[in-house]
């Protein structure tokens, strides 16, 4: 258990925390949430100890081990894959360690022996012996193929060293794990592993995310951070967001109340100030509009960005159709084989599955941004796409501020519309005039929506849009879509996304297409589907879980 009393943290003397009080026992999986920089990942560090603070105290519960997913992922460069999942139960590891020192003595002597069937021991109660075989359930479970188990940490890409990290925090069934954004670079597989390990996990869980889909399925308490104060609500994160509206209306409803009161006493007192009878009560009703206004009633520091596409004219009878596409990536491995597509109206596609390359190249190539030789791709005559990918770095490398940078895809150049707009996807004031070569990644993608809104198309294609994105943010492009009446393309790791969107799922697989128009969760649970996926994944290291 975690005991937090009067924690206050302040930076640049304002509080990002100030007297916070809680509790984290066994059993229960608490999922922290909070707008952009009010403290998710910080408050972490604290609860780590890697984050020092002003005032209070945290404490945990004598012999309970504490694990942490770990951010830095080139700390682990030097070690093999297994060791390094292995390093998140140091106990286990360094006693390891230390039995085969003395097993590799050259002078090893009796009380060595005795030494050793000690350390054997106690290396067997820790689990020691069955850590190598369950390592490995856990990589396979988190989407690493066996061919990477043995590799060094170095050799492995981004996604992959995630991966590893996020086995070696899991590993050992620490009491209390910290997991900060444990989905991000998981495919949807992944996540559905990670979900029921978590679920079945009897200790104690505390974890930031903006998947919506996953704090429903793992949360049993939400902690909002607003306005410096963390606050428990009992329930996933569905019943915390309606807790949070009835909450915010109550606000609004105590904030209008206030102002008509207000303007009730201003009237008075304008009414009645000079008047020698009324003076007294004018007096009294003065100072009671003085408290009034010293009142706060804040509602939400929570930014929402305003997502609204509009085509500039309707989709036509005809909108895609794009046969014989075929990929390779660098390494020569087959992406597409004469694959083809139709699209129509209405439809709004989304791409899942495990082939995630295969699904950006399908994206590249319709868009235009990958060549691909005897391809027939045809556009409808009143189509009019817009492409987002999953990588926009090229975007922003130059040295225009974001006011500069959007004029250029806006038929009004006027700034104060341009910046107007800006406004809205949460760029106000000298924001607007950032440069876009030091955005973060959530505030590149909020410009590329930007770009995208601007451009009037009546397709959106979209690799994985939420990646990067807060919670806030992907509520509102959700929204956003769902509203949208033309065509939509899209891939997201976010199963609400998915399911709130898509009309159709189209799965490309190592040996075949699954194309059917339903829902996501209906295609989840469709029969046919599942004995489709058994089949066109037999034979491959891709282990299926949905």
């Amino acid at each position: 258990m975690i005991t937090v009393s009067d924690l206050t943290l302040k930076f640049s003397e304002k509080p990002l925390f100030k007297d916070v009080n809680l509790k984290f026992i066994k059993g229960n999986c608490y999922g922290i949430i909070g707008a952009n920089g009010a403290g998710k990942s910080t408050f972490l560090k604290v609860l780590s100890g890697e984050q020092e603070y002003d005032r209070g105290e945290i404490s945990i519960t004598p012999g309970e081990r504490l694990a942490k997913l770990s951010q830095d992922h080139f700390a682990f460069d030097e070690y093999s894959v297994k060791e390094a999942v292995l390093m998140g139960y140091p106990k286990l590891y360094k006693l390891g360690k230390e039995k085969d020192a003395i097993y590799e003595k050259p002078d090893f002597s009796e009380e060595d022996g005795i030494k050793a069937a000690e350390m054997e021991a106690e290396f067997g109660e820790l689990g020691g012996y069955e850590a190598e075989n369950q390592i490995e359930q856990m990589l396979s479970g988190l989407g690493l193929e066996e061919e990477f188990h043995d590799r060094m940490m170095k050799d492995l890409d981004e996604g992959q060293k995630v991966r590893v990290l996020l086995a070696q925090s899991l590993f050992g069934n620490p009491d209390i794990l910290l997991l900060d954004e444990p989905t991000n670079g998981l495919d949807l597989e992944s996540i559905s592993w990670l979900e029921n390990f978590l679920i079945d996990f009897e200790n104690c869980v505390i974890v930031v995310s903006h998947d919506r889909h996953f704090l429903n399925a793992v949360c049993t308490t939400i902690c909002d951070i607003d306005y410096g104060k963390i606050t428990q609500f009992t329930g996933n994160y569905d019943f915390w967001y309606r807790m949070s509206q009835i909450m915010q209306k109550q606000a609004k409803d105590q904030q209008k109340k206030r102002e008509d009161k207000m303007a009730e006493l201003k009237t008075f007192i304008q009414r009645f100030a000079s008047n020698v009878s009324k003076a007294g009560q004018a007096s009294s009703r003065k100072k009671v509009l003085e408290k009034l206004e010293l009142e706060e009633l804040p509602v939400t520091s929570r930014k929402f960005p305003y997502v609204n596409f509009h085509p500039d004219r309707e989709i036509g009878n005809f909108v895609l159709t794009a046969e014989k596409l075929n990929s390779k990536d660098t390494e020569g491995n087959v992406l597409l084989k004469d694959f083809s597509l139709t699209v129509h109206p209405g439809e709004k596609v989304a791409f899942v599955g495990m082939e995630h390359n295969s699904i950006t190249s399908f994206f590249d190539i319709i868009a235009g941004e990958e060549h691909c030789e005897n391809a027939v791709i045809n556009w409808g005559q009143t189509t009019k796409y817009t492409y987002m990918g999953r990588d926009n770095n090229r975007y922003f490398d130059n040295d225009l501020n974001i006011t500069d940078w959007l004029k250029q895809y806006s038929v009004e150049q006027d700034d104060s519309y341009v910046r107007g707009f800006l406004g809205r996807m949460l760029f106000t004031g000298d924001e607007s005039l950032k440069l876009v070569k030091v955005l973060s990644g959530g505030e590149k993608v909020r410009c590329m929506l930007s770009k995208m809104m601007l451009s009037g198309a009546n397709v959106l294609i979209l690799d994985d849009p939420t990646n990067h994105l807060d919670l806030e943010s992907i509520e509102s492009l959700n929204e956003g879509l769902v509203k949208f009446n033309g065509v939509v393309l899209f891939s997201s790791h976010d199963h609400e996304f998915i399911s709130t969107i898509a009309n159709r799922i189209v799965e490309i697989t190592p040996n075949g297409v699954i194309d059917r128009m339903m829902n996501f969760d209906d295609y989840l649970k469709d029969n046919q589907v599942k004995d489709l996926r058994k089949e066109y994944y037999a034979g491959t290291d891709k282990k299926i879980r949905f």
